[in-house]
């Protein structure tokens, strides 16, 4: 799988410096594990699930403070409404494809402690390169995404949940970022992942520039054909700085800056679904009470909501420069982003050229 991210392009997304990985597991005790399902015997598949385990492991009986945004809502993540009652995750959580979503929550269900917690899973439709069939996705996946689950270097582009996915109709899939936050005395850390499915190709920009209308179907053709109207994206943020249930939520909401401005989040038909957690805060199983509970004040939230934007700003560029050509369902093909065309669109759009 390719390594190459937009920064290796010598293109800088924002202002606040990234982790050491510049991934989401630069936020400590932050796993990531994938399962990749690519073949044409016994069955079809162009496929399968990512999981993003919080607390090492430890989720289970200690959860995290938590919550979401939905920025179009043709989509679906399950667990969302006790999340958002309880303002409290409990489980890991796993992106996958639309067929493949009860199999994961099921797959989930065995992990959560009994009689409590609902299973969060994100989706995104595969279909096109994966095509329809149902059960290519199994609870054994699952499990295997979960046992692979690892802080470090994050695998981006055609694997895991983004396999089968397209984005800006180019291939798309798993990308991530990081972004540190000085507060204070300490420095938190700020990181996004995403399962990039959206977007159509003219509206796609980078560090503001329109690149999208400079490469166009005549020169690398549509994965799928205009128009593009059923399209979604998952993006998962999470922290280690002390945030509350609704500055989760708030979190979460300015994610959608970052996908607005590399050109995302304009389909009636989009999915566009954002969940923040924050670490910051113990909340052991069972206990009656939460002590020493800690928070940044409302008033310095800023370079927060700043991270959470140019975090998924540049996941989903990291999702795009990683994914390779992919032939799929029925001999249809999504084609990577060729670098050489995407730098020279860079350059052809920077302001003074010329």
């Amino acid at each position: 799988m390719s390594l190459l991210r937009i920064r290796d392009l010598g293109v800088t997304i924002g202002r606040l410096p990234p982790g050491l990985l510049n991934a989401i597991t630069d936020v400590p005790g932050v796993l990531v594990g994938h399962t990749t399902i690519v073949q044409n015997t016994p069955y079809f598949a162009r496929t399968g699930v990512t999981v993003i385990v919080p607390r090492a492991g430890a989720i289970w009986e200690n959860h995290v403070f938590a919550g979401s945004h939905i920025f179009n809502g043709h989509g679906e993540m399950t667990g969302l409404h006790m999340l958002e009652e309880s303002g409290v995750l409990c489980t890991a959580i796993a992106l996958t494809g639309t067929f493949s979503v009860g199999v994961a929550h099921e797959a989930l269900q065995h992990y959560c402690p009994p009689s409590y917690g609902l299973p969060v899973v994100g989706e995104t439709a595969d279909t096109y390169l994966n095509g329809r069939m149902r059960n290519q996705v199994m609870k054994e996946h699952v499990d295997q995404a979960l046992q692979a689950a690892r802080g470090g270097p994050v695998a981006e582009g055609n694997v895991g949940g983004g396999t089968g996915m397209i984005c800006h109709q180019f291939k798309g899939g798993i990308g991530t970022s990081s972004r540190l936050v000085k507060h204070g005395a300490e420095t938190y850390t700020v990181g996004a992942l995403v399962q990039a499915n959206h977007g159509g190709r003219e509206t796609l920009r980078v560090d503001g520039l329109p690149v999208g209308k400079m490469i166009g179907p005549e020169k690398v053709p549509l994965a799928i054909p205009a128009p593009v109207d059923k399209n979604s994206i998952i993006i998962i943020i999470a922290t280690d700085a002390p945030l509350i249930p609704t500055q989760c939520r708030r979190l979460a909401r300015q994610g959608a800056a970052g996908l607005s401005r590399s050109g995302g989040g304009e389909s009636s038909g989009s999915g566009d679904i954002l969940l923040a957690f924050s670490t910051g805060n113990a909340l052991p199983l069972g206990m009656p009470t939460v002590d020493n509970l800690r928070m940044i004040h409302p008033d310095a939230l800023d370079p927060f909501f700043t991270a959470a934007a140019e975090c998924v700003e540049e996941s989903i560029l990291n999702a795009l420069t990683a994914a390779e050509t992919m032939a799929g369902y029925e001999g249809r093909i999504a084609y990577a982003m060729p670098i050489e065309l995407l730098q020279a669109a860079i350059e052809e759009c920077r302001p003074g050229k010329g």
